[in-house]
């Protein structure tokens, strides 16, 4: 399960980055900038060939995404068909196209699942209530606690609670008041695992206890018809909305915990600490992705896998309009501030900005690994 679920988020991952990529170099071609390379992952090269159209198409040995170069890719460039030679207008397209590409693939994928059902993850998630059905999953089991009734009876997570005592339960507070009202007694449960049923018994603790010793989850999901493409619009707009209310929370935490840390009383200092196990708790990088999420998520079914791909592509969206040097936002809001000051970008203070900019992201991707790894430990 493990390893499909990595195989399967290095595929998912490597699409999104290659579509939004292919945005950009779609965007140079149709603004007159040549697209010199076209690779799908990073070098070193494992094949190329070159197109009819003169972009040189490789297939790299490291599966982390993908890339295009432009010719004269840095804004002092001034030859016929350099990216440096565009107008601003045309820059602003070329650097944004591959936001738009993944932000109307998350569209495209919520749209899809729409018609099948998309999870319920906001309060006021949107939908159409003349065209709205919504559906309720099983109870299923997130985690067992060692040495509690359900650990004993032999539930695991994942498995999903079909009866409790005789009766079928619908919603995670029933399985709670039903085992509560039983504490101390021995029931039969009826659960599901792999499609199969079975049934078991588990002697519960007092009612003054932690009884069933189980943490409960369920999902409702939000199925549409002919609403389903306006479903998928909103809903996407309101998750980038939401991405973004995300990443703020984050640097509030981060920064305001690095700040912190100076706090001349102690408490101070536990506060800082705790706003910044915040903020690293609500960050991931590709080793969380692939070696948690993904093998979780994978063993849900393919509708999870699609709203996973759906939410990293806004993800990607909203992370690239962001102004971080070395990233689409980051090019774009230093190419305007040089141009309303009347300033030169020359090539190597671009270089410069941008070199900084991608060793203090290289960094973060760097303690973000580290911090994955500790907690896949």
């Amino acid at each position: 399960m493990v390893i499909a679920g990595i195989i399967i988020g290095l595929i998912v991952l490597v699409l999104l980055v290659v579509i939004h990529e292919l945005g950009h170099a779609i965007a140079a071609r149709r603004n007159g900038v040549v697209v010199e390379e076209f690779g799908i992952g990073f070098p070193p090269k494992a094949w190329a060939k070159k197109l009819k159209n003169g972009v040189l198409f490789s297939i790299n040995w490291l599966p982390l995404g993908g890339f295009v170069k432009l010719q004269g890719e840095n804004d002092a460039a001034s030859k016929k068909g350099d990216y440096g030679a565009a107008t601003f207008w045309q820059k602003t397209k070329i650097l944004f196209a591959g936001v738009v590409v993944n932000w109307l693939a998350a569209v495209v994928l919520l749209t899809i699942l729409a018609f099948v059902g998309i999870p319920k993850i906001l309060p006021d998630q949107f939908s159409v209530p003349a065209d709205t059905t919504v559906v309720t999953t099983p109870v299923i089991v997130t985690q067992v606690v060692d040495g509690y009734p359900a650990q004993q009876a032999g539930i695991e997570a994942g498995d999903a609670i079909i009866s409790f005592d005789g009766e079928p339960v619908d919603s995670t507070q029933e399985l709670i008041d039903v085992s509560r009202v039983h504490g101390g007694e021995t029931v039969p449960v009826v659960y599901e695992r792999d499609g199969v049923q079975h049934t078991t018994e588990t002697t519960l603790r007092d009612a003054n206890s932690v009884v069933f010793g189980a943490n409960l989850g369920q999902q409702e999901a939000i199925k549409a018809t002919w609403s389903a493409p306006i479903v998928g619009v909103v809903t996407t707009a309101q998750f980038t909305w939401v991405t973004f209310q995300g990443l703020g929370d984050i640097l509030v935490n981060f920064f305001g915990g690095l700040i912190g840390q100076l706090s001349p009383s102690e408490e101070g200092r536990q506060a800082a600490n705790e706003q910044l196990e915040a903020a690293g708790a609500n960050v991931t990088g590709p080793v969380g992705l692939l070696g948690v999420i993904f093998p979780a998520v994978s063993g849900s079914g393919f509708d999870q896998i699609i709203f996973l791909a759906a939410i990293i592509s806004l993800s990607l969206a909203v992370m690239n309009v962001l102004p971080i040097p070395a990233l689409d936002g980051g090019r774009w809001f230093v190419t305007a501030l040089f141009r309303v000051f009347k300033k030169p970008l020359t090539k190597e203070r671009e270089e410069k900005i941008h070199g900084t900019g991608f060793a203090v992201l290289m960094l973060l991707f760097v303690v973000i690994t580290v911090s994955d790894v500790f907690k896949l430990f």
